[in-house]
């Protein structure tokens, strides 16, 4: 039976949605044909899936009714995504090839800490300003609350994240001309970012914080707080064990307070 051309039943995502990077950069009057046909098949099975995932349920959703909801063939879904786990980890998989772009773009100069910390922060703004949005919020965030409040995609985003880190690992040891196999500390910032990122997201989530301004403070919140944990005694007074006080990470950690209710201080 001839395939049936995607009828989109769904939200229609803008011309300048990050999901159609990943096919390239000819969006918009130069885009090839085809190219596009593909991109909007993509896009429109992304958000029917999506919409079914926030009103039945992850759990609950079958890949024939996402198919249905778009009007095209489960083969069709299947030359796009392994399965329906693919199609909510789609962004994380997207962000965390942009997040190794973005390291390896930034400046020789900075040291590794603030590298590191710059591009993370960049990937976020971007994938917040793909002008995209659901439900009044960047799409970004919406898949974020969904990975969030899903156990099973919870897992797999980890698991994710922490089968596929590699290439940032690579591209900081290369920065800093060291070798990752045998030099830890390449890999050792690549994962506390990622803890923080993860840290921000559960954050942001469970407290409502609003729009994505807000992420990205809570985000430069704990970010401040890395060097002051790391380094010294936290308790910031002159009777502190050991002699030595830290003003700069108690003043940090009120900083961090404003952006978490009181009951979780």
């Amino acid at each position: 039976m001839a395939e049936r051309s995607a009828v989109v039943k769904v939200r229609q995502p803008s011309t300048q949605s990050a999901l159609q990077r990943p096919l390239g950069d000819l969006t918009g009057p130069n885009e090839p044909r085809r190219r596009r046909k593909k991109r909007q098949t993509r896009d429109a099975l992304i958000d029917a899936a999506l919409d079914l995932f926030e009103t039945k349920g992850y759990e609950h959703t079958a890949v024939h009714e996402i198919t249905d909801a778009v009007d095209v063939a489960e083969r069709t879904f299947f030359r796009y995504f392994a399965s329906k786990e693919d199609v909510a980890l789609f962004f994380v998989k997207q962000d965390m090839d942009k997040f190794a772009e973005a390291l390896a773009a930034r400046p020789a100069s900075e040291e590794p800490l603030t590298a590191v910390r710059n591009a993370f922060r960049l990937t976020i703004k971007q994938a917040q300003a793909d002008g995209d949005t659901r439900n009044g919020e960047p799409k970004y965030l919406s898949v974020i609350k969904l990975i969030d409040s899903t156990p099973a995609l919870l897992a797999a985003h980890l698991r994710y994240v922490y089968d596929n880190g590699e290439k940032a690992v690579r591209v900081l040891a290369e920065r800093e001309n060291v070798d990752p196999a045998t030099d830890l500390r390449p890999r050792l910032l690549i994962t506390i970012y990622g803890a923080v990122g993860a840290l921000v997201h559960r954050d942001w989530r469970t407290h409502g914080r609003g729009g994505g301004e807000a992420m990205l403070a809570m985000f430069d919140a704990y970010a401040d707080q890395l060097e002051p944990a790391i380094a010294g005694h936290w308790n910031a007074g002159p009777d502190s064990k050991g002699g030595r006080s830290s003003p700069r990470g108690g003043r940090r950690s009120a900083d961090l307070n404003r952006h978490v209710p009181k009951q979780h201080r």
